[in-house]
């Protein structure tokens, strides 16, 4: 069975409280663009990250979130000069932290910078038809054979009634495959 693999490339998600001292407050995340998750969406509003070595811009997620959290590539995080761990989304303890500039303030993270841990996203339903559970570890086969075909190990099984059915990847991940356009990958147990 195919699913569909989305590139995720660099974002954060915000916290009411940070996102009112990067943007004023009453300051309101704008709807830019529907993500494949139901509920989610791109901003219009981004924000500066700045790391040890360096920064960039990067597009806030929403909606807000109770925490707010940083997810990079490994490259983006050379970049800033950081070191942060492969995790799942919202496990930030114990995580390197960074700076936050947005046109009305900054906010300095103590811990928040993350590079996702690659997963799929199933309803309960889609998990039961793809033949897998919350929590477990599959193996992924994208691309074609002889042009740069890779298997994804470690993806870890995330199900939740809100979810949509797609595997997301970093853009690292996604270029050393050589993956563009419309993409799906086959679960290997």
């Amino acid at each position: 069975m195919k699913v569909l693999v989305e590139t995720s490339a660099r974002h954060l998600h915000v916290s009411r409280e940070a996102f009112e001292t990067l943007y004023g407050k009453d300051a309101q995340l704008t709807n830019k663009k529907d993500l494949s998750q139901p509920g989610q969406f791109a901003c219009a509003e981004k924000v500066t990250v700045v790391g040890p070595r360096g920064e960039m811009a990067m597009s806030i997620l929403g909606p807000e979130r109770a925490n707010t959290q940083v997810e990079v590539s490994f490259t983006d995080a050379r970049k800033l000069g950081l070191v942060p761990p492969v995790r799942e989304s919202g496990d930030i303890k114990d995580t390197p932290g960074c700076k936050l500039v947005g046109p009305a303030g900054e906010v300095e993270i103590s811990e928040g910078v993350i590079v996702a841990k690659r997963h799929i996203h199933f309803t309960p339903e889609e998990a039961a038809e793809y033949g897998v559970e919350d929590k477990q570890i599959v193996s992924v086969k994208v691309g074609t054979p002889g042009a740069r075909e890779t298997i994804f190990g470690d993806v870890v099984v995330r199900v939740h009634k809100n979810f949509s059915a797609a595997m997301h990847i970093d853009t690292d991940e996604a270029n050393a495959a050589g993956l563009s356009g419309e993409v799906y990958g086959e679960i290997i147990k």
